[in-house]
């Protein structure tokens, strides 16, 4: 979840019992193979799959997948990036069509697997890769399908626009419904997206990594909407990689792994370490490492001095030091994405960025770039990530000066080196270097997102906006342990987070944003995630 505070604060609804379900496997389990022992809940079975498979290229991706799904229940369904979440999900909203088995949805036999099929059958999802209608109005995309017309067949605009400004009320979105969708933040779409798969009397609501970019105060909103959606007799299948989620929403939990189902089981049968245990094979123990004090006498390296970002009005001053991690927090709209995106000279600004004492020009990415400042930002597939581009070349694009020889030919055998390096220090899960980015899982693209900037020389900045969004815990576990290295080797770290864990965890200092301005600095001995909660809602004396 974004922050342990919307876990503790939401009232979760009674856990399912084990009397309808059977475990499919000890949590070490090697997963079923032939699908024999697999969970069955044909009773009461929103959805039902029978020895569901699917290959990309040859390379398995869902194995012989044989488990029942009920009504009025959320599973989460549990795995690494790569192990077959979101190609189930795929399947079940008719995008593609799986290799073998059946799928049965409220007991009707799927025969041909289309998204006009899904729909009529009440299959609604929150996709991990939004895909709002850029150029389309905010109250258009919410209500596509949905239109309202008069009497005449016209669009009723007027109406939609009362209906649509009424569901972003009901998740406290301060979001005018005529602006273009283009200019939300990503916060604001996940929410967007949320509205619109829940508010159509879905039976079947599929939620892939929904609050991946939501904050505590968004995410306790999601929550009460899977309670509504509960009593409603909707099957939830939900996916997450923020283990405390799991204790809050699931009812029923459901391990893959490399494609196969390790366990199905209550949730309140099996514990996160069991968890864990099941989704990457070994147990993963101390996921935030030890961090260590900045340096007595560090010099500053960056020095921000009254820099102001196009659409908000505030000034906003501060300096990070050499192996120092600045923690950025704040709900949706704060305002620290694009601060940060200013710095990296991708949004126009006034004001003054200093590193190591030299003025940077603003308003100039190549300038950043060249003083040695780097970015992963928020949204990967618009700006982290070339989709259409293979492995390797994403890994090394920014360096492929770096590679050419005295003739401008690239020098392929260090090229190919120092992409397998970064690509295995990332943690990033591939098949090949040749492969397309966008075959891999949402979570390998983020990774790849930072694998690029661990080629040749390290950045003197490095500029992480939610660089964990989509990353499974193990990636998780090493993607901290490699800031922290990073840190440790000078490396200063700017960290905008909505994931209070992480945040309290890997934080030297936080600065906490709200409407486009720094209204708190809490240092390390300070951090808890109550003060700043209440400093990010206006609940406390601005510093």
């Amino acid at each position: 979840m974004a922050a342990e505070h919307a876990v503790m604060s939401y009232a979760a609804a009674p856990r399912a019992t084990s009397s309808h379900l059977h475990e499919t496997d000890d949590a070490d389990g090697a997963g079923n193979a032939n699908g024999a022992a697999a969970a069955r809940l044909i009773d009461t079975a929103a959805i039902d799959c029978q020895g569901v498979s699917k290959h990309y290229d040859g390379i398995p991706v869902l194995r012989n997948i044989t488990a029942s799904f009920p009504a009025g229940a959320v599973t989460v369904l549990a795995g690494e990036n790569g192990a077959g979440k979101s190609t189930l999900f795929k399947i079940l909203t008719g995008q593609i069509a799986p290799d073998a088995g059946e799928i049965h949805i409220g007991g009707e036999r799927i025969a041909h697997f289309s998204p006009l099929y899904a729909r009529l059958a009440g299959i609604s999802i929150i996709p991990q890769e939004l895909l709002p209608i850029p150029d389309m109005l905010v109250y258009e995309n919410l209500l596509i399908g949905q239109e309202i017309r008069d009497r005449y067949g016209f669009l009723n605009r007027r109406q939609m626009i009362r209906k649509a400004e009424a569901l972003l009320e009901s998740v406290e979105l301060d979001v005018d419904p005529r602006m273009p969708m283009r200019r939300l933040s990503i916060a604001a779409t996940q929410l967007v997206e949320i509205i619109k798969a829940t508010s159509r009397n879905a039976r079947i609501v599929l939620m892939d990594e929904p609050t991946s970019s939501l904050s505590s105060r968004e995410t306790e909103h999601l929550f009460r909407v899977i309670d509504r959606l509960r009593r409603k007799e909707a099957c939830i299948l939900y996916t997450t990689h923020r283990m405390e989620e799991i204790a809050t929403v699931a009812d029923y939990v459901a391990v893959l792994r490399d494609g196969q189902l390790i366990t199905q089981q209550p949730a309140n049968t099996i514990t996160e370490p069991q968890i864990v245990a099941a989704m990457v094979g070994r147990e993963i123990n101390n996921l935030f490492p030890d961090l260590q004090s900045v340096a007595a006498g560090a010099k500053a390296r960056l020095k921000v001095d009254g820099l102001s970002v196009a659409g908000f009005g505030a000034e906003n001053s501060f300096s990070l030091a050499e192996g120092e991690i600045l923690g950025l927090g704040g709900l949706v709209g704060a305002g620290r994405s694009e601060l940060l995106e200013a710095i990296f000279g991708l949004r126009h600004s006034s004001g003054s960025v200093e590193l190591d004492g030299v003025p940077l020009p603003r308003n100039n990415v190549r300038a950043a770039l060249g003083g040695g400042i780097a970015m992963v930002p928020e949204d990967r597939k618009l700006a982290g990530v070339v989709v259409e581009m293979n492995v390797l070349d994403n890994t090394t694009l920014p360096h492929i000066g770096a590679f050419r020889n005295a003739f401008g030919l690239l020098r392929r055998k260090p090229r190919r080196r120092a992409a397998l390096d970064a690509l295995n220090t990332a943690g990033v899960r591939y098949s090949s270097l040749n492969q397309k980015v966008t075959h891999l899982s949402g979570g390998n693209q983020q990774k790849i997102a930072l694998a690029r900037w661990l080629i040749t020389q390290r950045p003197k900045v490095l500029i992480l906006d939610e660089p964990t969004r989509g990353i499974d815990v193990s990636a998780r576990s090493d993607l901290y342990n490699q800031i922290i290295e990073l840190a440790k080797s000078g490396v200063s770290i700017l960290l905008a987070s909505s994931d209070m864990p992480e945040l309290l965890n890997l934080s030297h200092r936080v600065l906490v944003f709200r409407a486009g301005r720094i209204v708190g600095e809490l240092p390390r001995h300070q951090l808890d995630q109550e003060t700043i909660l209440r400093l990010a809602m206006g609940a406390a004396d601005e510093r």
